[in-house]
């Protein structure tokens, strides 16, 4: 066995990944206003997404739909694909969506989504829905009916134009079916459909840049969030529905029996994931790029990797590896930005910081 690892017998263009944000035409933005607009932004006391849903024990989809509803509206269409979100909160005769909802196959959101945007176009030109009432379309889908299985339908949808908003809520495998891998799923990490062995470290592949390859659509906002930060997250949600045009959010959810962590520590991992530079919350609004959860010290990633049963298998030399991936991630942003918005790894931060200790 080599003396670096497991990854070091996978061919190297396999596991070393280029450069995700060279997009033409990017530029970067002067300031951040999400912190302002947020403190003067309410969120309503009205719950469109219901309780008793069938989500498992501190699933963070429910996070993610409660507060993109609250920000949507009543006026809201949900497209919802086939995944953990729709067999755990649509079980006939009940729903836990109390806006209008339709089911729809694994790879045709974004198809769906195109039609009834296009439907209400036609309508409101006709008279038969006020042409200045607003209504949202949405497509609320996992990463295997974006990433994957529905990427050919989402691809569409951006390159026509269509005013939607996708939501990709990421749980980086089919947690719906077994815990396959997904194209989202991360390097190293342990599936049925790649399973860590002796020979190979889990997964072997990196996890698919969805917002990069949204932007490049050209598309007039994409952002990345993650629930552990609801502030900047809600933040988004109203800027998607202020766009003109297609809007793209690739959200971070954690998944208890997939990651394999205690439910308690649901919001803990996600926050990691971005204390330690393995996600990264950033928006392209109409082609400028700005990092809008800066982090000025990072956590080693071993911090995020070690609280989950789906990395336990990796080697030191095997961590590292994946480290020098981030830090490579990191140098890009920076890169772009022109200036540290995300610091350095400090190994004397603590990997779980008392809760008040911030």
């Amino acid at each position: 066995m080599s003396e670096k690892g497991r990854f070091k017998e996978i061919k190297e263009k396999i596991y070393i990944r280029r450069p995700q944000l060279l997009l033409p035409g990017m530029k970067v933005a002067e300031e951040y206003p999400g912190l302002y607009e947020y403190a003067n932004f309410e969120l309503p006391q009205e719950e469109l997404f219901l309780p008793g849903h069938g989500l498992c024990a501190s699933c963070t989809i429910g996070v993610i739909a409660r507060h993109m509803l609250k920000v949507l509206g009543p006026d809201t269409v949900v497209v919802n694909p086939t995944g953990c979100a729709e067999v755990s909160t649509v079980v006939y005769p009940r729903t836990n969506w109390a806006v209008p909802w339709i089911h729809v196959a694994f790879g045709n959101g974004g198809s769906v989504a195109s039609g009834i945007e296009a439907a209400i176009k036609v309508l409101k030109r006709r008279g038969v829905i006020d042409p200045n009432r607003k209504i949202n379309v949405v497509v609320f889908a996992g990463d295997g009916g974006t990433a994957d299985i529905g990427f050919q339908a989402l691809s569409g949808l951006l390159e026509r134009g269509h005013k939607v908003i996708y939501v990709m809520y990421d749980n980086e495998g089919y947690m719906n079916t077994g815990i396959q891998r997904s194209g989202t799923t991360p390097l190293g990490a342990s599936t049925t459909t790649a399973p860590a062995g002796r020979k190979v470290p889990g997964n072997v592949t990196h996890k698919k840049p969805m917002a990069a390859i949204a932007a490049a659509h050209g598309i007039p906002y994409v952002a990345t969030a993650n629930p552990a930060y609801v502030h900047d997250m809600v933040y988004k949600f109203k800027k998607a529905a202020e766009a003109e045009g297609p809007a793209f959010l690739h959200i971070l959810q954690s998944c208890t029996p997939g990651w394999r962590f205690e439910p308690k520590y649901a919001i803990r991992v996600l926050e990691l994931a971005t204390e330690t530079g393995y996600w990264v919350n950033y928006e392209i609004d109409h082609g400028e790029f700005r990092v809008t959860l800066p982090v000025p010290r990072r956590k080693p990633v071993k911090c995020f990797l070690e609280l989950q049963g789906r990395f336990k298998h990796l080697k030191p030399e095997e961590v590292e590896a994946i480290q020098a991936v981030i830090d490579r991630d990191v140098e890009e942003i920076n890169r772009i930005m022109g200036k540290e918005v995300i610091g350095p790894v400090d190994p004397s931060l603590p990997c779980i910081t008392p809760r008040g200790a911030r």
